[in-house]
This record gives structure tokens, C-alpha cells and sequence, in this order.
């Protein structure tokens, strides 16, 4: 990709961490050989993006000079690619990913270590294309330092939009599982409840402590090491108690789910979001239109854990069986889903996969029929819809906070072209160039 930055030491300084974008020069001007402006709309050719203090202030048709706009404006040609708004993944865990280690890390890491692991995958994600992320399930208090270091610029990763600890059943999926009666005692969540007014004093301790977000198990998990199954886990009145107290709070629910029951008793409790989905079913697609809710389909995490468990044998035979299963019905109710006209926001469940390949969820999208535009879409106006941010992410236009990326191919065409993102800026500040 061909670039010309003309401001002495720019490189310099949107390598650093440490500036915030009120360091930079104060105007930035983008030539977009073709510009996505708002997903979902046809590209435009040759396209001028006006940044300042890290908004989009004007888009202009044709290649505008820079000293048209300000004697100081710093040009970033992107003449010769792609551009569109960041990416935004609705479900991630950027604490650590899903591998044979796990049980020795969780006896050998410190909260310390832990951290700086979630800020290597931070930055990996970022460098993706991902701008924002919705880090639905992790240790708290490193979930927000990490939240809270980025969003001052200590360090490079996506806006973090993060949910702490589940709220879960005692002995469900989110609570603590295959340790020793001892181990598990230490490592059991202050959020794991029981009944509707635990469950609801679990939420308010959650949002008390820094949640952005409640994340609960409304069913069994795959990687939950007990013969638990799948099936719903939080009776409906929980669940409706979870909904009331987050609500009241300002905070969404988002909440796993695989069997159908749990997935219809979080919806007719008000969940703003469903995680998987597996096995959706007609009552469920009525209760996605009449309650709006958006499904995060999490592809990766399905064909992730059916890989593994076909070709390594790390994976305990719960865990391996339910991982066959679940993972290959993921890909048929999710194209029932799209056709009936579900809402979806995109998500990958990065952490079951491996960080930095987020991309690939479109990739696997687009093989069950969905279109590259709506696909698209779910990563941008329909994820900032999730999390209640359409006036400022999600498209490139007048008033916006300028999170930007660039490909050399549109992905319009190529879904693949997502894979390799050349450029990214993240409000108004350049982190990728290459």
C-alpha cells in the first residue's frame, strides 16, 4: 500500500502508547480510493476524510489538499485502498485462549501475569481491525485495569466494553469447574448466585464493582468440564431478576445460551443479546423480532472446539462430545437464524480461538450464505447499536469518533479481504500502517 504521512515524526508518535490524540497534529486528511462510509450503502470512489481531535468533521467527494483544508493537516493517502469503519466484536475473552495449558496456567499465573497476558491479546486484536470489543466474562478487576489503561492510553488496544464475572448458578456454566473442593472454594465468584434476589444482588455487585455489561449463563456450556448438558441452567425468574436489576442500573444483558429453553426464557426475560444460540428454534425467532434482541453468533468457537476435540485429546470426553455436537449445529440454526431475519452483531468468542484471527468469523459468516454487506454490517451499526453507541461508532461520518480501518481489496467482493488489515486508526490515532 502506498502512503505519504507529511508531518515530521508522525510515525514517531502514533507508535506511542503514551499520546493521546490531542498530541497529534490537529487535522487529519484521508484520500479513500473507496470509502464505506455506512455499511449496508454502496462504497463511493475517491473519497476525503477530514479528522480532527480525532472526529470525522467533513467527508468530501475527490481527493481535497490538505492546505484546502488546513495549512497544518497532515495527509494519509489511502488513494489505492479500501477504507471502512473499524470492526467491532461483540464477544470476546481476552484473558487467554483455549489450549492443553489451561489448568496449569490457572495454578501458575499470577493476577499480575494474567493481565499483561490480556494486554498482549488486546493489542493483537486492535491490530486486526477490531476498534471495540465486548469482553463478556474474565478476572474483574483485571477485566477493568485493562478497560480502564487503554481508554487512557497507557496502552494499545480496542475500546472495552467489559462484563467482569458471570453472573451464573452455583455449579452452572460460568461457575468454576474440575478443581479440588479446596481450589474451587478459592476461585468461586462473588457474582455466582442463587434465586431471583441473589441473582439480583450478584448483578448489582457486578455493576457496583465496574461492569459495563451483565453476562450470564442462562444454559450449560461446551467447555464447562461436568456432565451438566447444555439445557437451561437459570430459572426464569433469576433470569427476570438479572434483567430488572441491570436495567434499573443502565447496564444491557447479555446472556449464553444453547438450548432452546434457555435461549427463550433469557428473551421473554428481556435479554438485549444472545450468545451462540445454538439451537434456536421457531419460538425463539418470534421472540428475537418481538423483543429486538440481537443474536452474537460466535462461529470460531464452534468450528474451534469440534477441531480440537476431532484431533487432539486434551479435551476431557465431556467436553469433546458436547464440543462435536454443539459445534456442528451451530452452522445450521445459524443460517435458519439469518433467513428468518434475526438481528445479528458480530462476535467470535475469541479466547475458545485464538486472538487476532477475528476476522475469520466473517470468513465462516459468508460460507452459511450471509451476504458481505450485512456481514459487515453486524460488525459495525449493528454492534454499536448493541452497546449503545450508534451516535458516535459504526459508520464514517460527520460527528463520529474516527475509528478507521483500511484493506487493499474490497471485502465487498472478497470477504477474505478482512483478513489482512493494512491500516488502523483507532479515535483519530494512527496504530497500524503498513
Amino acid at each position: 500500500m502506498n502512503s505519504i504521512i507529511k508531518t515530521i515524526c508522525l510515525s514517531t508518535l502514533a507508535t506511542s502508547s503514551l499520546i493521546s490524540t490531542s498530541a497529534l497534529s490537529n487535522t487529519q486528511v484521508i484520500h479513500a480510493g473507496s470509502l464505506l462510509s455506512i455499511p449496508g450503502k454502496a462504497p463511493v470512489k475517491n473519497q476525503t476524510l477530514v479528522i480532527t481531535d480525532g472526529v470525522i468533521t467533513a467527508v468530501k467527494k475527490g481527493f481535497v489538499k490538505p492546505k484546502e483544508i488546513s495549512k497544518n493537516a497532515t495527509l494519509i493517502d489511502l488513494s489505492s485502498s479500501f477504507v471502512l469503519p473499524g470492526l467491532m466484536d461483540m464477544h470476546v475473552h481476552l484473558q487467554g485462549e483455549f489450549s492443553p495449558k489451561n489448568d496449569s496456567e490457572k495454578l501458575r499465573m499470577s493476577d499480575a501475569d494474567k493481565l499483561v497476558k490480556s494486554a498482549y491479546f488486546a493489542k493483537k486484536t486492535l491490530m486486526a481491525g477490531f476498534t471495540t470489543v465486548r469482553d463478556l466474562g474474565g478476572s474483574p478487576e483485571q477485566s477493568f485495569a485493562l478497560r480502564d489503561g487503554i481508554k487512557k492510553g497507557y496502552l494499545d488496544g480496542p475500546r472495552i466494553i467489559a462484563a467482569g464475572s458471570n453472573v451464573a448458578v452455583t455449579g452452572g456454566h460460568g461457575d468454576v469447574d474440575g478443581m479440588s473442593p479446596d481450589l474451587l472454594d478459592m476461585h468461586t465468584a462473588q457474582t455466582i448466585c442463587d434465586g431471583p434476589y441473589d441473582c439480583r444482588r450478584a448483578t448489582r455487585r457486578a455493576i457496583k464493582y465496574g461492569a459495563d455489561v451483565i453476562k450470564i449463563t442462562s444454559t450449560g456450556g461446551v467447555l464447562s468440564d461436568t456432565n451438566t448438558g447444555t439445557g437451561q441452567q437459570m430459572a426464569d425468574d433469576e433470569l427476570t431478576e438479572v434483567v430488572n436489576a441491570a436495567h434499573a442500573l443502565g447496564r444491557k444483558v447479555a446472556s449464553h445460551a444453547h438450548a432452546a429453553t434457555g435461549i427463550n426464557a433469557a428473551l421473554r426475560a428481556g435479554v438485549d443479546s444472545i450468545e451462540h444460540g445454538s439451537y434456536a428454534n421457531e419460538e425463539s425467532i418470534k421472540l428475537f423480532k418481538q423483543t429486538g434482541a440481537y443474536l452474537v453468533p460466535t462461529l470460531m468457537a464452534g468450528d474451534t472446539v469440534v477441531g480440537m476435540a476431532k484431533n487432539s485429546d486434551f479435551m476431557s470426553p465431556v467436553i469433546a462430545a458436547k464440543a462435536i455436537r454443539v459445534g456442528g449445529d451451530m452452522i445450521t440454526n445459524f443460517k435458519r437464524s439469518v433467513n428468518a431475519g434475526v438481528k445479528i452483531a458480530y462476535g467470535t468468542d475469541s479466547g475458545v480461538s485464538r486472538h487476532g484471527n477475528n476476522a475469520r468469523e466473517a470468513v465462516l459468516m459468508y460460507q452459511t450464505g450471509m451476504k458481505p454487506n450485512e456481514i459487515i454490517k453486524s460488525a459495525t451499526i449493528n454492534a454499536a447499536d448493541l452497546i449503545g453507541k450508534s451516535d458516535s461508532l459504526g459508520t464514517l461520518e460527520i460527528g463520529k469518533i474516527a475509528d478507521i480501518i483500511a484493506v487493499d481489496n474490497s471485502p465487498l467482493k472478497n470477504i477474505e479481504a478482512l483478513l489482512d488489515v493494512d491500516f488502523v486508526m483507532k479515535s483519530g490515532r494512527i496504530v497500524k500502517h503498513k
